[in-house]
């Protein structure tokens, strides 16, 4: 790992990650978390703080970034909720087939390498009537939009951990065999519209 992966990238994003609109799309959607939680990319531990602990009985936090686990060391001492770390990326996920009852899925989907894989594997370890939760940036629907994000697109995945603008959230979620409950897309409000298209939801084993 690069002095910038492990120095400087966890702190660009954690900054980028944390807005206050960020934030109430976060507690948005995590209020619907239960159970034993799998979080897919868990980066500084942003998350932790809108767990419900009546709610949520521990979540597994999968990262594969050492730099982006010691940037979450504070957020994990004030957690509301037991955290146990998987330090190992979206397509290797060691947890048991059907073992958890939630998966979160923020901010990250774009940066999954493998991300077919890595979607396997979270229908594989999410039980029979769990959800998968989902708070995603990616393709935006007007096509002089989408134009921007490819032409933007191969810069920003260098400066940004691997970060993909255009990657299409919805139909990615349901080729790899899950059924949307429910979708809210637009985009975020005073952000540029290249970065700023948002696909969020619930979806369940098909």
């Amino acid at each position: 790992m690069s002095f910038y992966e492990e120095k400087i990238l966890p702190h660009l994003i954690n900054c980028a990650c944390s807005t206050e609109q960020t934030g109430k799309l976060r507690a948005r959607m995590l209020a619907d978390a239960e159970g034993e939680v799998l979080e897919v990319g868990m980066g500084p531990g942003i998350n932790l703080q809108y767990y419900n602990p009546s709610k949520v009985t521990k979540v597994w936090g999968l990262e594969p970034s050492e730099g982006m686990r010691k940037k979450a060391q504070e957020n994990l001492a004030n957690s509301p909720v037991e955290v146990e770390w998987l330090s190992l990326p979206g397509e290797q996920i060691p947890l048991d087939d059907n073992s958890v009852d939630t998966v979160v899925l923020t901010f990250t989907f774009c940066t999954i390498p493998d991300w077919e894989t890595a979607m396997k594997q979270m229908h594989r370890v999410l039980k029979p009537g769990g959800k998968l939760i989902f708070c995603e940036h990616g393709q935006a629907p007007d096509l002089e939009v989408q134009k921007w994000q490819n032409r933007i697109n191969p810069i920003w995945k260098k400066l940004f951990g691997g970060c993909n603008l255009n990657r299409p959230v919805i139909s990615s979620i349901k080729s790899s065999g899950f059924n949307i409950d429910w979708d809210d897309c637009d985009y975020i409000e005073g952000s540029p519209r290249f970065v700023s298209y948002m696909s969020l939801g619930s979806a369940v084993k098909a």
